[in-house]
């Protein structure tokens, strides 16, 4: 052994202590940087002397060579990680469900002074107060603007969730946009940690951003990731290059072959498209693509790859969206929140326009000729179409309000009442036009707390998962201001080491053999 290995030992000493100095100089700064690790200086006692071998000095023991910063690692648990962006997953899906559903709730307003169940309720009482007054001027004008008011009320359902739909169908382009800028960037953050792992270096902060953003985009779809080493020469704990799939709600691959999204085996990745059906389709949701995007922006799909619509079943914010804004199902029927509304209201237009002018055409106005559609009827009746006939509302006269054409009766005007009231075939069994709104809005008002509910679980869950995530990975102030003290005392202990032996050496070198010179 060296005369100067205590020199060498104290050296090694600081450099350690230096590395964990700077180390948790480097976690204190990052304190409150999002999604950030907090990293450990991996202290290893370096191999003692002398080593076993037939010509070893003949010494009482091994001797200690000191220790060395064997590697810098973040404090992280994968599988934390993975019940983290499960919960994140079924989170965004019902956040944005919720979301979805408490604009329709506010939209309908029901109930409440201005509902389409209030207009109608007026509309119903104008027509009884016509059928005790069937010749009064006034009660003709108030039947026509309150069937007016019911008219526009439609229409301003109609046109206001139809608008809503416009605004998720941006929101699912720009979720789609941002989810392929996440896969864009993880693909590139693999392959700068490929260029610097099989150097033996743990890029640390580049598996925080990557992990970061795969967090981000657990909340779009649902992945599983899975990593691979990038090279012979990494380092055992090196986290490798990660691979990401998309999944259903249970974990399990959508397609065979596996939709990957980002490979690390080969350093490919691919983008996601969503497609729509034709405008007779309302332009729901088609198809979801992989594929990629070229410079100009054109997509080219991947033809053995990809999703129909109805087969798209990864939770997330996306498809939270998609079942908000209808899509298509196998059989070419749409379905989804706000299709299924409109297509209700079409419906309830449709019969209760049909029904009223039925009625309305067997009766007979106060010119004693018979009545015309109290609704236009020129094109099919929806709630986006209906309105009132113009003659009416030009001549409220025309109103039949008489069922046998004497100008006092209103017996007809009772019957139109009536029509509220009526069981409608195509509504359903027993249902009349007043119970079918009911029934809808008693269903949204289920679905929109099933879906707060579970916004409230999964937050919750989500809540206690990064919790316990943070607990791990996070920086604690206090604990790192204890290691900082730790180390700066280790740091001192080895200086003083290296005097203690540096002196020692000088009484060798300076001070022995000066008799006799």
């Amino acid at each position: 052994m060296s005369t100067f290995h205590g020199l060498e030992m104290a050296k090694q000493a600081l450099f350690a202590q230096q590395s964990a100095l700077y180390t948790t100089g480097h976690n204190i700064s990052n304190a409150n940087t999002p999604g950030y690790t907090r990293q450990r200086v991996n202290f290893e006692t370096l191999p003692a002397f002398p080593t076993g071998s037939r010509n070893r000095p003949e010494i009482p023991g091994q001797l200690g060579t000191g220790v060395e910063a064997g590697s810098v690692q973040r404090v992280r648990n994968q599988y934390l990680d993975y019940q983290y962006r499960t919960e994140n997953t079924k989170t965004g899906y019902w956040t944005t469900k919720s979301d979805a559903l408490a604009r329709m709730e506010n939209l309908l307003n029901e109930p409440s002074e201005s509902g389409l169940s209030k207009t109608m309720d007026r509309f119903w009482q104008s027509l009884q107060d016509l059928s005790v007054n069937p010749e009064n001027s006034g009660a003709r004008s108030v039947v026509a603007q309150r069937g007016q008011a019911v008219a526009k009320t439609f229409n301003y359902l109609s046109d206001s969730l139809n608008s809503i739909r416009t605004d998720l169908q941006s929101q699912i382009d720009v979720t789609t946009k941002d989810a392929n800028s996440l896969i864009r960037q993880i693909d590139s953050i693999n392959e700068q940690i490929k260029n610097v792992e099989p150097h033996g270096y743990l890029p640390n902060d580049l598996y925080d951003e990557r992990d970061r953003l795969i967090d981000e985009l657990s909340g779009i779809v649902n992945i599983k990731v899975s990593y691979d080493k990038s090279s012979d020469s990494s380092m055992d704990i090196a986290d490798g290059l990660a691979t990401i799939e998309v999944v259903d709600d249970e974990g399990k691959s959508l397609n065979n072959p596996p939709v990957l999204l980002v490979n690390g085996n080969d350093g490919t990745y691919q983008e996601l498209n969503v497609s729509y059906a034709e405008k007779d389709q309302d332009n729901a949701v088609h198809r979801i693509s992989v594929g990629k995007y070229d410079e100009n922006g054109n997509f080219t799909a991947n033809p053995n790859q990809g999703f129909s619509a109805t087969d798209f079943s990864s939770n997330g914010s996306l498809k939270g969206f998609i079942d908000s804004y209808g899509y298509t199902t196998t059989d070419g029927s749409v379905t989804g929140e706000y299709t299924d509304m409109i297509a209700d209201l079409d419906l309830m237009a449709k019969e209760f326009a049909g029904k009223f002018n039925e009625v309305h055409e067997g009766g007979f106005g106060l010119d004693n000729q018979p009545g015309i559609p109290f609704f236009d009827d020129k094109q099919e009746i929806t709630a986006e179409t209906i309105k009132v006939n113009s003659a009416i509302l030009d001549d409220p006269d025309l109103i039949a309000a008489s069922e046998d054409g004497t100008s006092g009766s209103g017996d007809n005007a009772s019957k139109l009442a009536n029509v509220f009231e009526v069981d409608l075939e195509n509504l359903g069994d027993n249902t009349s036009v007043k119970t079918f709104y009911e029934s809808i809005i008693g269903d949204l008002g289920v679905r929109a707390q099933e879906a707060n509910r579970m916004v409230e679980n999964t937050g919750i869950l989500k809540s206690q998962v990064q919790d316990q995530r943070m607990s791990v990975s996070s920086v604690s102030l206090d604990e790192e201001m204890s290691n900082m003290i730790k180390f700066q005392h280790a740091y001192n202990a080895a200086a003083r080491s290296m005097t203690a032996v540096d002196e020692m050496i000088d009484r060798i070198i300076n001070n022995m053999g000066l008799v006799g010179r």
